[in-house]
Protein backbone atom coordinates (compact mmCIF):
# COMPACT_ATOMS: atom_id res chain seq x y z
CA UNK A 1 0.00 0.00 0.00
CA UNK A 2 1.26 3.34 -1.15
CA UNK A 3 1.81 5.93 2.11
CA UNK A 4 -1.71 7.84 3.17
CA UNK A 5 -1.41 10.74 0.61
CA UNK A 6 -3.84 12.91 2.61
CA UNK A 7 -1.94 12.86 5.75
CA UNK A 8 -0.46 16.43 6.45
CA UNK A 9 3.39 14.34 7.71
CA UNK A 10 4.20 17.72 8.29
CA UNK A 11 1.88 18.53 10.71
CA UNK A 12 1.29 15.46 12.64
CA UNK A 13 5.81 15.13 13.14
CA UNK A 14 5.42 18.98 14.16
CA UNK A 15 5.15 17.87 17.51
CA UNK A 16 8.88 15.80 17.59
CA UNK A 17 11.33 17.90 15.95
CA UNK A 18 13.53 14.67 15.65
CA UNK A 19 10.98 12.41 13.80
CA UNK A 20 10.38 15.75 11.43
CA UNK A 21 13.96 16.20 10.86
CA UNK A 22 13.80 13.02 9.46
CA UNK A 23 10.99 13.15 7.66
CA UNK A 24 12.03 16.00 6.01
CA UNK A 25 15.77 14.07 4.79
CA UNK A 26 13.72 10.42 3.69
CA UNK A 27 10.49 11.13 3.26
CA UNK A 28 7.84 8.40 4.18
CA UNK A 29 8.29 5.93 0.82
CA UNK A 30 9.78 2.71 2.21
CA UNK A 31 9.50 0.92 4.62
CA UNK A 32 12.81 1.65 6.44
CA UNK A 33 12.29 4.93 6.34
CA UNK A 34 8.70 4.39 7.87
CA UNK A 35 10.36 2.42 10.65
CA UNK A 36 13.15 4.90 11.25
CA UNK A 37 10.42 7.31 11.54
CA UNK A 38 8.93 5.05 13.78
CA UNK A 39 11.36 4.53 16.11
CA UNK A 40 12.30 8.14 16.72
CA UNK A 41 8.69 8.41 17.68
CA UNK A 42 8.36 6.04 20.32
CA UNK A 43 12.35 6.71 21.67
CA UNK A 44 10.45 10.30 22.47
CA UNK A 45 7.33 8.51 23.89
CA UNK A 46 4.84 9.79 21.51
CA UNK A 47 3.21 5.89 21.02
CA UNK A 48 0.58 6.78 19.12
CA UNK A 49 2.63 8.63 16.41
CA UNK A 50 4.51 5.97 16.33
CA UNK A 51 2.05 3.16 16.02
CA UNK A 52 0.86 4.51 12.77
CA UNK A 53 4.04 4.74 11.35
CA UNK A 54 4.94 1.26 11.98
CA UNK A 55 2.04 0.53 10.63
CA UNK A 56 2.42 2.44 7.77
CA UNK A 57 5.88 0.55 7.17
CA UNK A 58 4.10 -2.89 7.52
CA UNK A 59 1.65 -1.94 4.67
CA UNK A 60 4.58 -1.29 2.45
CA UNK A 61 6.24 -3.90 3.74
CA UNK A 62 6.74 -6.59 0.81
CA UNK A 63 6.28 -9.71 3.38
CA UNK A 64 9.42 -11.66 2.18
CA UNK A 65 11.85 -13.00 4.56
CA UNK A 66 14.68 -11.40 3.00
CA UNK A 67 13.08 -7.87 3.57
CA UNK A 68 14.19 -6.56 7.08
CA UNK A 69 12.58 -5.64 9.21
CA UNK A 70 10.56 -8.62 9.12
CA UNK A 71 7.03 -7.86 8.41
CA UNK A 72 6.05 -9.68 11.94
CA UNK A 73 8.56 -7.44 13.85
CA UNK A 74 6.86 -4.17 12.38
CA UNK A 75 3.11 -5.55 13.63
CA UNK A 76 5.07 -6.28 17.18
CA UNK A 77 6.36 -3.55 17.31
CA UNK A 78 3.08 -1.44 16.74
CA UNK A 79 1.35 -3.40 19.23
CA UNK A 80 3.82 -2.22 21.94
CA UNK A 81 4.00 1.16 20.82
CA UNK A 82 -0.13 1.22 21.76
CA UNK A 83 0.42 -0.33 25.19
CA UNK A 84 3.31 1.76 26.15
CA UNK A 85 0.75 4.41 25.33
CA UNK A 86 -2.18 3.00 27.13
CA UNK A 87 -4.14 2.66 23.73
CA UNK A 88 -6.72 -0.11 23.56
CA UNK A 89 -5.50 -3.28 21.33
CA UNK A 90 -8.09 -4.29 18.81
CA UNK A 91 -8.85 -8.18 18.64
CA UNK A 92 -8.24 -8.17 14.93
CA UNK A 93 -4.83 -7.49 15.44
CA UNK A 94 -3.92 -9.31 17.50
CA UNK A 95 -4.95 -12.25 16.14
CA UNK A 96 -3.16 -10.54 12.82
CA UNK A 97 -0.28 -10.73 15.28
CA UNK A 98 -0.70 -14.49 16.09
CA UNK A 99 -0.65 -15.39 12.70
CA UNK A 100 2.49 -13.99 12.29
CA UNK A 101 4.65 -14.91 15.13
CA UNK A 102 2.92 -16.97 18.65
CA UNK A 103 5.70 -15.78 20.53
CA UNK A 104 5.46 -12.53 19.93
CA UNK A 105 1.59 -12.44 20.23
CA UNK A 106 2.59 -14.51 23.62
CA UNK A 107 4.32 -11.26 24.11
CA UNK A 108 2.25 -8.48 23.55
CA UNK A 109 -0.85 -10.33 24.87
CA UNK A 110 1.00 -11.62 28.40
CA UNK A 111 1.99 -7.53 29.03
CA UNK A 112 -1.10 -6.36 28.01
CA UNK A 113 -1.97 -8.84 31.04
CA UNK A 114 0.27 -7.89 33.57
CA UNK A 115 -1.07 -4.22 32.51
CA UNK A 116 -4.34 -4.76 33.43
CA UNK A 117 -4.52 -6.67 36.08
CA UNK A 118 -1.74 -6.82 37.85
CA UNK A 119 -0.99 -10.34 37.99
CA UNK A 120 2.39 -11.17 37.48
CA UNK A 121 2.23 -15.16 37.63
CA UNK A 122 -0.66 -15.22 34.85
CA UNK A 123 1.22 -12.83 32.90
CA UNK A 124 4.64 -14.73 33.13
CA UNK A 125 2.68 -18.08 32.37
CA UNK A 126 1.28 -16.02 29.11
CA UNK A 127 4.39 -15.15 27.54
CA UNK A 128 6.50 -17.98 28.36
CA UNK A 129 10.09 -17.63 27.08
CA UNK A 130 9.42 -15.28 24.59
CA UNK A 131 12.33 -13.29 24.86
CA UNK A 132 14.33 -15.98 23.29
CA UNK A 133 12.53 -14.37 20.07
CA UNK A 134 14.31 -11.01 20.73
CA UNK A 135 18.51 -9.60 20.67
CA UNK A 136 19.84 -10.12 24.37
CA UNK A 137 18.33 -6.69 26.49
CA UNK A 138 16.07 -5.41 24.18
CA UNK A 139 12.67 -4.31 25.30
CA UNK A 140 11.26 -7.92 25.90
CA UNK A 141 14.23 -8.84 28.15
CA UNK A 142 13.04 -5.64 30.10
CA UNK A 143 9.61 -6.18 30.36
CA UNK A 144 9.89 -9.61 31.15
CA UNK A 145 12.04 -8.66 34.17
CA UNK A 146 10.33 -6.17 35.51
CA UNK A 147 7.26 -8.54 35.54
CA UNK A 148 9.23 -11.50 37.35
CA UNK A 149 10.75 -8.63 39.89
CA UNK A 150 7.13 -8.61 40.95
CA UNK A 151 6.45 -12.06 40.96
CA UNK A 152 9.52 -13.20 42.95
CA UNK A 153 10.22 -10.01 45.24
CA UNK A 154 13.45 -9.73 44.35
CA UNK A 155 13.22 -5.81 45.09
CA UNK A 156 15.19 -5.14 47.99
CA UNK A 157 12.55 -3.10 49.76
CA UNK A 158 10.32 -6.74 50.06
CA UNK A 159 13.56 -8.70 49.84
CA UNK A 160 15.88 -7.52 52.40
CA UNK A 161 14.10 -7.27 55.26
CA UNK A 162 13.67 -10.17 57.70
CA UNK A 163 14.95 -12.40 55.22
CA UNK A 164 17.43 -14.75 56.42
CA UNK A 165 19.41 -18.11 54.77
CA UNK A 166 21.21 -20.67 56.79
CA UNK A 167 25.31 -20.75 55.85
CA UNK A 168 24.66 -24.04 54.39
CA UNK A 169 22.28 -22.96 51.74
CA UNK A 170 24.43 -20.15 50.26
CA UNK A 171 27.79 -19.41 49.21
CA UNK A 172 29.61 -16.13 50.34
CA UNK A 173 30.79 -13.67 47.57
CA UNK A 174 34.45 -13.55 48.01
CA UNK A 175 36.24 -10.15 49.01
CA UNK A 176 37.78 -10.34 44.98
CA UNK A 177 37.79 -7.05 43.37
CA UNK A 178 38.81 -7.30 39.68
CA UNK A 179 39.66 -4.64 37.19
CA UNK A 180 40.61 -4.28 33.70
CA UNK A 181 42.53 -1.42 31.52
CA UNK A 182 42.77 -1.27 28.00
CA UNK A 183 45.83 0.81 28.09
CA UNK A 184 48.34 1.11 31.21
CA UNK A 185 47.43 5.05 32.49
CA UNK A 186 48.05 6.70 35.62
CA UNK A 187 44.26 7.57 36.51
CA UNK A 188 43.53 3.72 36.19
CA UNK A 189 46.48 2.78 38.33
CA UNK A 190 45.64 5.29 40.84
CA UNK A 191 43.08 3.93 41.21
CA UNK A 192 43.57 0.42 41.43
CA UNK A 193 46.21 1.20 43.96
CA UNK A 194 43.64 3.01 45.95
CA UNK A 195 41.28 0.06 46.12
CA UNK A 196 44.74 -2.24 47.28
CA UNK A 197 45.49 0.40 49.89
CA UNK A 198 41.39 -0.19 51.48
CA UNK A 199 43.34 -3.53 52.84
CA UNK A 200 39.48 -5.28 52.36
CA UNK A 201 39.88 -6.24 49.00
CA UNK A 202 42.07 -8.93 46.77
CA UNK A 203 43.18 -7.09 44.70
CA UNK A 204 43.64 -7.84 40.22
CA UNK A 205 43.60 -5.30 37.67
CA UNK A 206 43.96 -7.46 34.30
CA UNK A 207 46.06 -5.28 31.41
CA UNK A 208 44.80 -6.49 28.17
CA UNK A 209 48.24 -8.40 27.71
CA UNK A 210 47.45 -10.65 30.82
CA UNK A 211 43.75 -10.89 29.64
CA UNK A 212 44.44 -12.39 26.32
CA UNK A 213 46.57 -14.73 28.17
CA UNK A 214 44.47 -15.52 30.85
CA UNK A 215 41.36 -16.22 28.98
CA UNK A 216 43.78 -18.91 27.15
CA UNK A 217 44.92 -20.64 29.93
CA UNK A 218 41.34 -21.00 31.69
CA UNK A 219 39.24 -20.80 28.56
CA UNK A 220 41.36 -21.99 25.89
CA UNK A 221 41.69 -20.76 22.47
CA UNK A 222 37.80 -19.61 21.64
CA UNK A 223 37.81 -17.27 24.16
CA UNK A 224 41.20 -15.54 23.27
CA UNK A 225 40.04 -15.55 19.48
CA UNK A 226 36.42 -13.99 20.57
CA UNK A 227 38.56 -11.18 22.94
CA UNK A 228 40.31 -10.35 19.94
CA UNK A 229 37.96 -10.13 17.88
CA UNK A 230 35.87 -7.77 19.87
CA UNK A 231 35.33 -4.09 18.33
CA UNK A 232 36.10 -2.59 21.43
CA UNK A 233 37.69 -2.11 24.31
CA UNK A 234 34.33 -1.52 25.81
CA UNK A 235 33.27 -4.79 24.65
CA UNK A 236 36.45 -6.15 25.78
CA UNK A 237 35.98 -5.05 29.41
CA UNK A 238 32.19 -6.80 29.31
CA UNK A 239 33.61 -9.90 27.60
CA UNK A 240 36.59 -10.48 30.09
CA UNK A 241 34.45 -9.94 33.44
CA UNK A 242 32.12 -12.65 33.07
CA UNK A 243 35.15 -15.09 32.43
CA UNK A 244 36.52 -13.65 35.00
CA UNK A 245 34.21 -13.10 38.66
CA UNK A 246 32.09 -17.28 37.01
CA UNK A 247 35.74 -18.19 37.45
CA UNK A 248 36.90 -16.85 40.96
CA UNK A 249 33.72 -15.17 42.33
CA UNK A 250 34.10 -11.63 43.76
CA UNK A 251 33.26 -8.30 42.89
CA UNK A 252 33.59 -6.51 38.99
CA UNK A 253 34.37 -2.70 39.15
CA UNK A 254 34.30 -0.69 35.87
CA UNK A 255 37.54 1.43 34.58
CA UNK A 256 36.50 4.59 36.39
CA UNK A 257 34.48 3.79 39.40
CA UNK A 258 35.23 3.69 42.33
CA UNK A 259 33.99 1.95 45.81
CA UNK A 260 33.52 4.80 48.43
CA UNK A 261 34.79 3.59 51.41
CA UNK A 262 34.83 -0.34 52.84
CA UNK A 263 31.97 0.82 55.96
CA UNK A 264 29.36 2.34 52.71
CA UNK A 265 30.37 -1.13 50.89
CA UNK A 266 29.79 -3.28 53.95
CA UNK A 267 26.54 -1.20 55.22
CA UNK A 268 24.75 -0.86 51.85
CA UNK A 269 25.37 -4.09 50.31
CA UNK A 270 23.87 -7.48 51.17
CA UNK A 271 25.84 -10.46 52.30
CA UNK A 272 23.19 -12.98 52.15
CA UNK A 273 22.90 -13.51 48.53
CA UNK A 274 24.87 -15.32 45.68
CA UNK A 275 24.24 -12.65 43.39
CA UNK A 276 24.06 -8.88 43.80
CA UNK A 277 23.16 -6.45 41.05
CA UNK A 278 21.95 -3.05 40.63
CA UNK A 279 18.92 -2.31 38.31
CA UNK A 280 18.35 0.69 36.64
CA UNK A 281 14.58 2.36 36.78
CA UNK A 282 14.38 1.10 33.00
CA UNK A 283 14.67 -2.67 34.36
CA UNK A 284 18.76 -2.83 33.14
CA UNK A 285 20.76 -4.98 35.39
CA UNK A 286 24.08 -2.96 35.33
CA UNK A 287 27.02 -5.01 34.70
CA UNK A 288 29.33 -2.08 35.61
CA UNK A 289 29.59 -3.07 39.14
CA UNK A 290 28.36 -6.11 40.36
CA UNK A 291 29.17 -9.24 42.59
CA UNK A 292 28.89 -13.18 42.21
CA UNK A 293 29.89 -16.57 43.21
CA UNK A 294 31.68 -18.90 41.34
CA UNK A 295 30.47 -21.01 38.95
CA UNK A 296 27.12 -18.84 39.23
CA UNK A 297 24.10 -20.19 37.28
CA UNK A 298 23.53 -16.62 35.85
CA UNK A 299 27.14 -16.16 34.64
CA UNK A 300 26.96 -19.44 32.92
CA UNK A 301 24.02 -18.27 30.91
CA UNK A 302 25.37 -14.75 30.45
CA UNK A 303 28.44 -16.46 28.58
CA UNK A 304 26.73 -18.40 26.33
CA UNK A 305 24.63 -15.84 25.31
CA UNK A 306 28.26 -13.39 25.10
CA UNK A 307 29.25 -16.52 22.66
CA UNK A 308 26.23 -16.61 20.43
CA UNK A 309 26.19 -13.05 19.89
CA UNK A 310 29.95 -12.90 19.28
CA UNK A 311 29.81 -15.60 16.59
CA UNK A 312 25.58 -14.82 15.36
CA UNK A 313 25.03 -11.15 15.98
CA UNK A 314 28.74 -9.70 15.43
CA UNK A 315 27.21 -6.06 15.17
CA UNK A 316 24.79 -5.46 17.67
CA UNK A 317 25.01 -2.23 19.57
CA UNK A 318 27.38 -3.37 22.88
CA UNK A 319 24.54 -2.85 25.32
CA UNK A 320 23.06 -5.67 23.63
CA UNK A 321 25.62 -7.87 22.43
CA UNK A 322 28.40 -8.07 25.34
CA UNK A 323 26.70 -6.32 27.99
CA UNK A 324 23.81 -5.49 30.34
CA UNK A 325 21.92 -7.03 28.00
CA UNK A 326 22.94 -10.81 28.29
CA UNK A 327 22.95 -10.30 32.35
CA UNK A 328 18.87 -9.18 31.86
CA UNK A 329 18.69 -12.27 29.44
CA UNK A 330 20.63 -14.74 31.57
CA UNK A 331 18.57 -13.45 34.93
CA UNK A 332 14.94 -14.58 33.25
CA UNK A 333 16.26 -17.74 32.27
CA UNK A 334 17.16 -18.88 35.23
CA UNK A 335 13.96 -16.82 36.73
CA UNK A 336 11.90 -19.22 33.63
CA UNK A 337 13.43 -22.16 34.84
CA UNK A 338 12.44 -21.74 38.70
CA UNK A 339 8.93 -20.96 37.61
CA UNK A 340 8.74 -24.47 35.21
CA UNK A 341 10.32 -26.44 37.84
CA UNK A 342 13.54 -26.89 36.43
CA UNK A 343 16.09 -25.32 38.65
CA UNK A 344 16.37 -23.67 42.27
CA UNK A 345 15.65 -20.40 43.06
CA UNK A 346 18.83 -18.29 42.14
CA UNK A 347 20.07 -16.90 45.47
CA UNK A 348 20.07 -13.01 44.34
CA UNK A 349 19.43 -9.40 44.83
CA UNK A 350 18.32 -6.15 42.61
CA UNK A 351 19.23 -3.00 44.67
CA UNK A 352 17.73 -0.14 43.55
CA UNK A 353 19.71 2.18 41.09
CA UNK A 354 18.95 5.22 41.53
CA UNK A 355 18.48 4.91 45.64
CA UNK A 356 21.72 2.88 46.36
CA UNK A 357 24.29 3.30 43.90
CA UNK A 358 25.93 6.27 44.66
CA UNK A 359 25.70 5.57 48.18
CA UNK A 360 28.52 2.69 47.47
CA UNK A 361 30.09 4.11 43.75
CA UNK A 362 31.69 7.24 42.69
CA UNK A 363 33.97 8.35 39.38
CA UNK A 364 37.38 7.89 40.45
CA UNK A 365 38.37 10.82 38.86
CA UNK A 366 36.19 13.04 41.25
CA UNK A 367 38.23 12.54 44.20
CA UNK A 368 41.11 13.03 42.44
Amino acid sequence: MEPNQSVDYTDMLSICPQALETYQQRGVNDVLAAYDIGNVLITNHFYGEAAFFYKLAYNMHSKSPSEHPLSHVLWMIRMVALLKGGFPLKDEDLEQLKGLSIPFYNYVTGWKHYKDNHDALSAVLMMGNCYEEFPTGEGADRTYLSIMMDLFNFRPQLSVQGRTYANSMIQVIPNNLFMYWDEDVSEDRSNFEYHQQLGYFNCKIFSKTEAVDWLYQNYGIEARQLFLSLNSPVEAEDFLRVHVINQYGGWWLGTGLRIKSVEQFCTVLPTMYEHVFFLADIDVVHNDFFGSVANSPILNECIRSLYHNCYVNPSLFPTYKTGPGIFNRAVNRNLYRCLKGQGQRPSLIMLNHQELWWQVIETSHSTQ
